[in-house]
């Protein structure tokens, strides 16, 4: 008598597992976790939200009342928005003087003076922080004293100088004396602080790779000091731009006057400011400022940092 025999099915063979090392289970505590918002961040940035208005709105009243009429700007309390704005200003601005001249005066002497006082410095930086030669710290002092000398000072003497040249009503005062006085001696110290802070190996890579005293600090010292070149470039190229005693100074005739000279000949015939006309000028005013530091504010920040490392 046959046993009926059940014929269980075959089951299909299993995959082997890929070679290498078997992957660890990720645990529930290695899992990335999103972290919480706390809410007290939300009320930091609400805090500084509020605390820049104080800021800001000065700007937004300037640029908003130079598309006003004259008495809505004299309006108390004042609109945030003009009732009817009106590009009129602007054509006026062009119209009453030659303001387009100006702005090119004003823009090619900050970029002279900027691109000049930064080569100066540098080298004068460099020259004080790697080169020993005697009598170099009393010297450097020397130099800081420049720092603690008024403008209003030295401006006889200084238009004495430039009038027994020849050189009145020319922006050549308005050029070389930034870059050669007493307005570099900031940038000096800033550029020096910087070159202290260097490793001195990158010097001694250089010199075993045949470079000079020059070729080092034009191929290494020079490029690496980006921070500080930023922030020497923001100071000097901002106090060019708003620079009014020595343009009054030297400057006699409007096509050679710069903008702080030109903002203040918008006046009717009684002497009188023409308000939304002079805002408009001063609204057009601030766009290369604000240009060139967003262009430059991240590494003029971290030249500020890193100014004071050495000393």
């Amino acid at each position: 008598m046959k046993s009926d025999q059940t014929v269980a099915p075959e089951r299909p063979a299993a995959t082997p597992p890929p070679p290498g090392p078997a992957p660890e289970p990720v645990s529930s505590a290695q899992a990335p976790r999103r972290r919480p918002r706390r809410p007290g961040r939300w009320v930091l940035v609400a805090v500084m939200a509020v605390l820049s208005v104080p800021f800001l709105f000065p700007t937004w009243w300037m640029a908003t009342s130079s598309m006003k009429t004259a008495s809505e700007i004299l309006r108390v309390p004042p609109t945030v928005w003009p009732a009817a704005p009106s590009l009129e200003p602007y054509v006026q601005v062009f119209a009453l003087q030659p303001f387009a001249q100006q702005y090119w005066n004003s823009l090619y002497i900050a970029a002279v003076v900027t691109i000049g006082t930064i080569l100066v410095a540098s080298l004068a930086g460099y020259a004080f922080a790697r080169i020993q030669f005697p009598g170099a710290n009393l010297l450097f002092i020397l130099v800081l004293v420049g720092l603690l000398i008024p403008t209003e000072v030295t401006i006889v003497p200084l238009f004495r100088m430039v009038n027994s040249l020849g050189l009145i009503d020319t922006h050549w005062p308005l050029v070389v004396i930034p870059i050669l006085g007493a307005p570099s001696v900031l940038a000096t110290f800033i550029m020096r602080q910087f070159f202290l802070g260097l490793p001195h190996e990158l010097e001694e890579a250089g010199r075993m790779d045949g470079l000079s005293r020059w070729g080092i600090f034009w191929r290494i010292a020079f490029p690496l000091a980006r921070p500080a070149i930023a922030a020497v470039a923001i100071f000097t190229f901002l106090k060019s731009w708003n620079m009014y005693l020595e343009p009054i100074v030297y400057l006699s005739s409007r096509e050679n006057f710069t903008l702080p000279q030109a903002l203040t000949q918008y006046v009717d015939a009684y002497g009188g400011p023409i308000w939304n006309v002079q805002l408009a000028a001063t609204t057009l005013t601030v766009i290369p400022v604000l240009v060139v530091f967003v262009v430059a504010q991240r590494h003029f920040i971290q030249g500020l940092a890193q100014t004071g490392l050495k000393g």
